[in-house]
């Protein structure tokens, strides 16, 4: 018998895949990856040490819908989380389909999230997966009704848990009962869930509503100035992140650096392509986060991307009380 594990690698959907195990099911685990979650080295590690089969897919392009027009509309910040655990169970019912699995199990506990995983929201999120009765939430099975898993004798439900609420006692004494050592925290990693994130994809989609998912991965980086509607500058905030947006900047963005101290990179991106820019001000934005902030000058280098020119301008840093709200 061979199961489909939705893996977030976190402890809930370990000990899930462990309870299934000792049943003697074939697990294989699959991670869904977009902009804002999935894709950690944490989680194929953990498969690993597991010792069970783990597939990451990619369904960046066909999430998008999910994420602009949910039927169940927001979490407290830009977190479609019904709409979302509903397609991801559904992408999970195919790849099911295809491999020949039997049913698909999730690590979710019955109330550890009030607005989406009490019974209500579950009983949502299986209705929009398309695989009612075929979805199995170990953790909590024994507080919900028997799924067609445990009504056919596939699973032994009197070897399934009733775990529930927001405490983790159980699953703590469940990681030391099966030496699991290593797992992100309880919090998840979804960048939909945190404040900060979602005000910066509200503001470009807002803009653009049409914007990818490669458009979406800028967001993650560096400190956000709008300058006008349509005019985005992104300063980088250490080494990492400077290289991060030298590798993101995309044809007819800029690129400025200080010339002759240390300093972050700055990119310029005008989502209405426009050639109307003020190199001036924006250069000197990114001269205020330098260590020629104190200067009475800074000489930048100017990089037009598709453009073999590089051009130089020479700013006032501005003042800490000169610089533009950060989104």
């Amino acid at each position: 018998m061979k199961a489909i594990s939705l893996f977030s690698g976190g402890l809930d959907s370990q000990l899930a895949v462990c309870l299934m195990k000792d049943q003697g099911i074939e697990v294989v685990a699959v991670n869904f990856v977009t902009p804002f979650f999935g894709a950690d080295e944490r989680f194929s590690k953990a498969a690993r040490d597991l010792g069970i089969e783990y597939h990451e897919i990619d369904i960046s392009k066909i999430y998008m819908d999910v994420l602009k027009n949910p039927i169940y509309g927001y979490g407290k910040n830009f977190n479609p989380c019904i709409d979302c655990h509903g397609f991801m169970l559904k992408n999970a019912g195919d790849f099911m389909q295809e491999i020949g699995a039997s049913f698909l199990f999730t690590g979710e506990v019955l109330g550890e999230r009030p607005m989406s995983q009490n019974k209500s929201s579950l009983n949502v999120v299986e209705k929009l997966s398309s695989y009612k009765g075929l979805v199995l939430r170990p953790l909590s099975a024994q507080l919900l009704p028997p799924t067609i898993p445990e009504i056919e004798g596939w699973v032994d439900r009197s070897k399934l848990l009733d775990i529930s609420g927001r405490g983790r006692s159980r699953q703590m004494q469940l990681a030391d009962h099966y030496g699991i050592k290593d797992y992100p925290t309880p919090a998840g990693g979804c960048l939909l869930t945190q404040e900060n994130y979602s005000k910066r994809l509200r503001k470009l989609l807002s803009i653009k509503p049409e914007a990818s998912g490669d458009e979406m991965e800028i967001l993650k980086l560096g400190r956000h100035f709008y300058i006008g509607d349509d005019l985005l500058l992104v300063v980088g905030r250490n080494h990492s992140e400077n290289e991060r947006l030298d590798k993101l900047a995309v044809v007819d963005d800029y690129l400025l650096k200080v010339v002759d101290r240390p300093g972050p990179l700055g990119l310029i991106r005008s989502f209405k392509h426009s050639n109307d820019v003020d190199l001036g001000m924006l250069a000197a934005i990114v001269a205020r986060y330098s260590d020629a902030r104190e200067l009475p000058s800074a000489q930048l280098s100017i990089d037009r991307i598709g453009s073999e020119q590089t051009t130089f301008v020479t700013v006032t840093p501005l003042q800490p009380s000169e610089v533009p709200p950060t989104v």
